[in-house]
């Protein structure tokens, strides 16, 4: 018991010097680079998908499929950072970072299952679900981010709450009310990761890896 306890403790104090570490994997690049995502995302839906309330598939393929690009590109560029970094405590803070952002990812996509296949007359709220699951994620993880992450997580939140109230006129469905709010949340993100943590540590051997 005493071994198990010791153990504990030790995985418990691991745990605490983890989340006052700042976690290094996600940089501006891989947030610039989702934005522009977002932003051809709109641009293709306003091509092809004239009227995306009668063609809510199409809608989801659209925006689920840059969602799964985003993270893709992310999780790519966390696990060759994390790599090259060859650091312990960074494979820690990426694993918790996974971790904390996983909850509301599942939880959204279990949402827009729900919704498409059995709740379809709320499907135009699901813009605004979408990016308040997204802040619930950008909250969990701005505790091993830079601090002014946080206000990323605001942002989204503001976003999705003026989306929900804007829902009764019909539009939260366009597809610059997606685009614009992601697009422009991923480069505000993008621009925060920059001051803090790259300009700053611009000549840091680690950061640079």
């Amino acid at each position: 018991m005493e071994l198990r306890d010791a153990l504990s403790q030790i995985d418990e104090i691991r745990s605490h010097v983890a989340l006052s570490q700042v976690f290094r994997g996600y940089r501006s690049f891989s947030a610039v680079i989702s934005g522009i995502i977002a932003v051809v995302a709109a641009a293709v839906q306003q091509r092809y998908v004239e009227h995306p309330a009668t063609h809510p598939g199409a809608y989801l393929w659209i925006w689920v499929g840059a969602a799964a690009v985003s993270l893709t590109l992310i999780g790519v560029e966390m696990t060759w950072r994390c790599r090259r970094m060859n650091s312990p405590m960074q494979t820690r803070l990426t694993l918790l970072a996974v971790e904390s952002f996983m909850p509301s990812l599942i939880a959204g996509g279990l949402l827009t299952g729900v919704v498409y296949t059995m709740v379809p007359g709320i499907f135009h709220l699901l813009p605004a679900l979408w990016m308040l699951f997204f802040s619930m994620g950008v909250f969990a993880t701005s505790r091993i981010l830079p601090r002014p992450t946080f206000w990323c997580g605001a942002y989204y939140l503001v976003a999705g709450i003026i989306t929900l109230a804007l829902s009764a006129n019909g539009r939260t469905l366009d597809p610059w009310m997606m685009g614009a709010v992601f697009a422009v949340g991923q480069f505000i993100t993008a621009g925060m990761l920059y001051w803090t943590l790259e300009r700053r540590h611009g000549q840091s051997t680690d950061d640079n890896t």
